[in-house]
């Protein structure tokens, strides 16, 4: 497996984006409450082809199918505590498997695999993960989130702590992940209200201060927010941080709640057009969110080689 810290030390390094969205495109069907996430069972392939599309596109690391993937989730489904763990496991194998035949295919570029850990709000499919509005005490937390690290823990080469809206969250992942999963590494990014707080109302540069100080995050940033949120929010994280910063917003397609359906962005607000400005402010690791396609990480992609920054071609 490569640790992701080797990628960071060949360059910039240019993340996926949307699983939900291309398999979507797919044909799979993704309206219910797992998300994606219900394709671990009934379309694996989808999945694996999915993240080979993100490879193709010159993204070098494949964050697992596991945002919504948790056993409580897996349970009201109808699922067993033991077939949730497995459907968790298989996200981290497909993205193995993605990963492992892209670099058969490119003799000496590294790729690795991330497992995605999303907040609390995303099993409650309430919104909540926007917003930070639910309240579990650090043992709740550590309960909830302790199946799916196991699951995944030994497959990935790092954890995605990711669309964290609550700094005690964020604290309770990572200090579970320090006692009990020793060997694992981090990165974390959270959900903001703006450029300088939290989802939760927590200031950004107090989670800034906190990551700083944790020997198993690798890097720190914000990710599935609005593209104009991400400038000022490295510019602040960047003062109170010497972590590696990350972004990977959503792709500024506007949804409107009412019809509910969305508003593709024209080009001049597509999240890409900013990438060269993030990169300025010395971001190391660029993706996409919610709506970004392989199409958008190719533009990414290019936007870090014309900088002198990505790792390999």
């Amino acid at each position: 497996m490569t640790d992701l810290q080797a990628l960071l030390d060949g360059g910039v390094v240019v993340l996926d984006g949307a699983m939900s969205t291309e398999l979507t495109h797919r044909g799979v069907d993704t309206a219910n409450a797992l998300w994606g996430s219900l394709a671990l069972d009934s379309a694996p392939e989808a999945i694996r082809a999915v993240h080979a599309s993100y490879f193709d596109a010159g993204a070098r690391v494949a964050t697992t199918n596991t945002y919504q993937a948790n056993v409580p989730a897996f349970e009201a489904a109808g699922y067993s505590a033991a077939e949730a763990s497995g459907l968790i496991a298989r996200g981290a194998g497909l993205a193995r498997e993605a990963s492992e035949a892209f670099e058969r295919g490119h003799a000496g570029v590294r790729t690795a695999v991330a497992g995605s850990i999303g907040p609390y709000g995303a099993y409650l499919a309430d919104g909540s993960e926007y917003t930070g509005d639910y309240e579990l005490d650090a043992v709740g937390f550590a309960g909830f989130h302790r199946p799916r690290i196991a699951a995944l823990a030994g497959s990935v080469d790092v954890f995605a702590v990711e669309t964290q809206p609550k700094l005690a969250e964020a604290r309770a992942i990572v200090a579970l992940l320090a006692e009990e999963f020793p060997a694992t590494t981090a990165w974390v990014s959270f959900q903001l209200r703006d450029p300088e707080t939290l989802a939760d109302g927590t200031p950004l540069a107090d989670a800034a201060r906190w990551a700083d100080g944790q020997a198993n995050v690798l890097a720190v940033g914000t990710n599935c927010v609005a593209p104009a949120l991400v400038t000022p929010a490295l510019r602040l994280l960047g003062r109170h941080t010497g972590k590696p910063l990350l972004a990977y917003p959503n792709s500024g397609d506007v949804y409107d709640p009412a019809s509910k359906t969305w508003r593709d962005a024209d080009r001049r607000d597509r999240f890409t057009r900013h990438v060269p400005e993030w990169l300025d402010l010395g971001v190391r690791m660029v993706g996409g969110c919610c709506r970004t396609t392989p199409d958008d990480i190719a533009i990414v992609a290019a936007e870090v080689g014309d900088a002198g920054g990505r790792p390999d071609a």
